[in-house]
């Protein structure tokens, strides 16, 4: 459950890029059901007992889950994930709230428009679909921050629905079994997408599997720095270690930056709002960060994503008013291992 950064703070653009004149690639012959089974069984064996998997977490549970683990680790997710079921058991719980509670909730998860999209899908699930998580993919996605990702996930893994469920995990792991190179491209493709469809088992309750089994495999064994080909249940068929391991000869691969960026001075004037009991005014604001220019960029950002609401006076908050529900079209990002 993972995923690559963008220039903007929350979502990740789709673009294709792949070396064939097409983007095709070929799926070895007879990998679409040998595979299946012995990476499933080694998920049985293997899986982690994380919240979110019991079934006690129910489809919200899974939502909570999959917006909070984009970008961000599990050990992370975790302590926030457990305090905030408590708190908001129900959609309709979180919909009652002011946004800007879901916002301070969320802490120093970062990419905190999550929490605003969160909340949004809250109220939207609330008003729509009478406080249950729909089940169907298509009214899944078209609830507000809801992309084609985490409809995906939520249908399979909520629901046991035959859907491509493609984090970067996954997407590394048929990268490596399948096509034979060390990584994907950095934006997931058609050609990708493909490929998940055709490695897809046929029935609901396999394929629901097959995409959590592949998952954990790309978070806990077939990791991006540290592949550990011994533990591996499918190295005897991977293609790229059969090919002697091939080093990456793709685009770079992106890597994050955090200090001294807007998203650093971002989350530091959030910081001060989320602890702050009322308003607070523009001059406590300022002791944050000593480069005006970048800090006011950064809070005009804050404003303008419906973070932040600005006062008369000089005076800022979260969020108080209830954002719009309708649909949003929005580019996505993937859950962290």
């Amino acid at each position: 459950m993972t995923a690559s950064p963008s220039s903007s703070p929350d979502v990740s653009p789709d673009v294709s890029r792949d070396g064939s004149p097409d983007g095709s690639h070929d799926v070895p012959a007879g990998s679409s059901h040998v595979l299946h089974s012995p990476v499933i069984s080694w998920f049985e064996e293997h899986a982690r007992d994380l919240p979110w998997r019991r079934p006690e977490a129910g489809p919200w549970g899974v939502m909570v889950s999959e917006f909070m683990l984009q970008q961000t680790p599990v050990s992370r997710v975790l302590p926030v994930y457990e305090q905030w079921l408590a708190r908001w058991p129900r959609p309709a719980d979180l919909a009652a709230e002011a946004p800007g509670e879901a916002v301070r909730a969320w802490g120093r998860l970062g990419y905190p428009r999550r929490a605003l999209r969160l909340h949004g899908a809250a109220a939207a699930i609330t008003e729509r679909h009478g406080g249950e998580v729909p089940r169907e993919h298509a009214q899944l996605l078209a609830l507000p921050g809801v992309g084609e990702y985490t409809a995906a996930a939520v249908a399979s893994f909520a629901y046991g629905q035959r859907h491509a469920v493609l984090d970067t995990n996954v997407r590394r792991v048929f990268a490596r079994a399948a096509t034979g190179v060390e990584y994907p491209p950095n934006a997931t493709t058609a050609a990708e997408r493909r490929l998940a469809r055709e490695l897809l088992p046929g029935d609901e309750a396999t394929a629901a599997r097959w995409a959590a089994a592949s998952m954990e495999l790309g978070a806990l064994v077939c990791t991006a720095k540290s592949p550990d080909c011994v533990r591996c249940p499918v190295a005897g068929l991977c293609a790229w270690r059969l090919a002697g391991k091939p080093a990456h000869d793709g685009p770079p691969r992106r890597g994050q930056t955090y200090a001294g960026t807007d998203r650093q001075v971002r989350g530091k004037l959030l910081a001060v709002l989320r602890e702050a009991v009322g308003p607070v005014p523009q001059a406590v604001l300022d002791t944050v960060w000593n480069e005006p220019v970048q800090r006011a960029r950064a809070l005009d950002g804050l404003v303008s994503d419906g973070l932040v609401e600005p006062l008369d006076g000089g005076l800022y908050r979260l969020p108080q008013a209830r954002p719009q529900t309708q649909p949003q079209a929005r580019p996505q990002t993937q859950p962290q291992a």
